[in-house]
């Protein structure tokens, strides 16, 4: 399978671009830097958030992901992030591809029905503008026709770097903690499950998670 990735160079992304490699599938490394997160996987320089740039390196791709992360410098990352997938959409309608892989985020994962995690009382305060992203990116992938095929992919409410188990659990919108009541998942599993949905394709039009 051609995976055409987007953010290739971050935590999650250069793990999913590692597991996707390591299993077969011919990657497209894809970041402003244009470098290569992982020996011998071709990468490019593009902008995620220009229609045309999206559709130029898209074209012929089997599936796009996007590891993309909202602004991180202190302003408001909602508009900004809400635009870059907007772009990212019209780039993969353009570009012909049939599916999109969304890496996603915990904050609107439900504690219960209707709550969000991101709107309980002590949800540090600092991750707020982040959360608020996440959950406007994922109402506007709901709100699309069927046009397109897209998977929203949220993590535990605490990733990274770790061990590569290959045992975790897959889930829907509900929260998911451990028997300590822990939420967490290594960036290497999540990236497992990630590609797993891409080879299985369990959850169109939707939203999945993935904890321990």
């Amino acid at each position: 399978m051609k995976l055409v990735l987007f953010g290739a160079t971050g935590m999650v992304g250069s793990r999913i671009a590692t597991e996707a490699s390591a299993r077969g599938h011919q990657v497209l490394a894809v970041s402003r830097s244009g470098q290569s997160p992982v020996p011998g996987v071709t990468a490019t320089a593009a902008d995620a958030s220009d229609p045309e740039n999206v559709a130029e390196v898209a074209r012929g791709a089997d599936a796009v992901a996007s590891a993309c992360v909202p602004p991180r410098d202190g302003s408001d990352p909602r508009g900004p992030f809400l635009a870059l997938n907007e772009a990212l959409v019209a780039g993969v309608r353009a570009a012909g591809a049939g599916r999109l892989l969304v890496v996603g985020g915990a904050g609107g994962l439900e504690v219960a029905p209707g709550q969000a995690l991101s709107d309980q009382p002590g949800f540090p305060e600092a991750y707020l503008p982040e959360a608020h992203a996440h959950r406007d990116v994922l109402a506007y992938y709901r709100g699309l026709d069927d046009s397109l095929d897209w998977t929203y992919v949220s993590p535990a409410a605490e990733i990274a770097p770790g061990t590569r188990t290959g045992r975790f659990r897959v889930g829907g919108d509900r929260f998911m903690t451990d028997d300590q009541g822990r939420s967490f998942i290594s960036a290497e599993d999540y990236a497992v499950a990630f590609v797993d949905e891409l080879e299985r394709h369990t959850h169109p039009r939707g939203r999945m998670s993935v904890a321990y």
